[in-house]
C-alpha cells in the first residue's frame, strides 16, 4: 500500500506505515439537536440519513477534492496529500498526491499523478523503476485494503460508499466546513455491509478490504451539506503490517467542494502502461 506497499513496491522511497486510531460509537438513530430533529420528523434515523450519502454525490455529478492521509512511524508523524477533480457518476477520478520529504528533508519527491476507475487505479510518477512516460494499473480488487490506503488518497466514492454500511451513528451538531453550514455525524461503519451495498465499481475493492483490515468496523466523522452532500469526511483504518507488530491504524480525510465542476479524466492507453516488473526499494 501506499501506506504499507510503497515501502515495498508502490511509490518508491521514504513514507512507510502509519498510525490514528478511531473512536467514539453511539447508538443507531440516537440525535439531538435541529438537524436530528428534522431527520426525526421525516421519520429517518442517522443511519439512514447516511446511507444516502453516496447517491446525494451521484446527483450533484461531481467536484473538486483534497485529500490527507496521515501517517506515524517511529516517532515520525508524515501526511501525504492530494488534489484533483471527481465524477461521482462515472466514478472516474484524476489526482495530484504529494509525498512527505524523507524525514532528513534532503529528498523531494515528484507529485504522483493517479488516475481512479472502477476497478482499477493508475499511477504516473511512480517511480521504483517505472518510466516517467508510463502509467503503472494496479486492479483494486487484488489489494488487502481495496485502494482505500494503497494509492496514499482514498477514493472519494469509495469513501462514500463506505457510509452505506454505517451501523451505528449519532447527530453532533451543527457547525461549518470552509464556511458552509454542515450537519456532523459521527458513527462506525462495517465494511462488510458497505461491500454488499456498493456500486458494482465499488463492490470488490470494498469486499478485499473487509477481508484485508485488522477489523471491518470503520470509525469515521462526517460533515453534510444541506443538500446531503459530503463536503467532509475522515476514515480511521486499521490493519495489520507485516513488517511490525501490532495493529496500524490510518487517518484518511477527503474533502468535496466546487460540485458541478468539469471533470473530464481520460484513462491511459493500452501502450502507455508500463508491462514491466516494478523495482523493489
Amino acid at each position: 500500500m501506499v501506506a504499507q506497499q510503497q515501502s515495498r513496491t508502490c511509490m518508491g522511497t521514504g513514507v512507510v506505515a502509519v498510525a490514528m486510531a478511531g473512536l467514539m460509537v453511539c447508538v443507531g438513530g440516537c440525535s439531538v439537536g435541529r438537524a436530528g430533529a428534522e431527520d426525526a420528523r421525516e421519520g429517518i434515523t442517522s443511519v439512514e440519513v447516511l446511507h444516502r450519502a453516496a447517491d446525494a454525490l451521484e446527483r450533484a455529478g461531481s467536484a473538486q477534492t483534497r485529500t490527507s492521509m496521515e501517517m506515524a512511524t517511529g516517532g515520525t508523524r508524515v501526511t501525504i496529500r492530494g488534489q484533483g477533480v471527481y465524477d461521482f457518476k462515472k466514478q472516474l477520478g484524476q489526482l495530484k498526491v504529494l509525498l512527505p520529504q524523507d524525514p532528513a528533508g534532503a529528498v523531494e519527491h515528484r507529485p504522483i499523478t493517479e488516475l481512479l476507475a472502477p476497478g482499477a487505479l493508475f499511477m504516473k510518477n511512480r517511480g521504483a523503476g517505472v518510466p516517467a512516460d508510463k502509467w503503472v494499473r494496479v486492479d483494486t480488487a487484488t489489494l488487502s485494503d481495496g485502494n482505500l490506503v494503497t494509492g496514499g488518497a482514498t477514493d472519494p466514492f469509495a469513501a462514500a460508499e463506505l457510509l452505506r454500511g454505517a451501523r451505528r451513528a449519532t447527530y453532533v451538531g451543527r457547525t461549518e466546513v470552509a464556511g458552509t453550514p454542515v450537519r456532523h455525524y459521527r458513527g462506525i461503519a462495517d465494511l462488510d455491509i458497505a461491500a454488499q451495498s456498493a456500486s458494482r465499481g465499488n463492490r470488490k475493492a470494498l469486499a478485499a478490504a473487509a477481508k484485508g483490515f485488522a477489523t471491518a468496523e470503520v470509525p469515521f466523522d462526517v460533515y453534510l451539506d444541506d443538500q446531503g452532500r459530503i463536503r467532509k469526511l475522515r476514515n480511521r483504518f486499521s490493519f495489520i503490517n507485516g513488517r511490525q507488530e501490532g495493529t496500524i491504524a490510518v487517518a484518511s480525510t477527503t474533502l468535496l467542494y466546487g460540485f458541478g465542476v468539469s471533470a473530464r479524466v481520460r484513462l491511459p492507453e493500452p501502450a502507455d502502461i508500463f508491462a514491466g516488473k516494478i523495482a523493489e526499494p
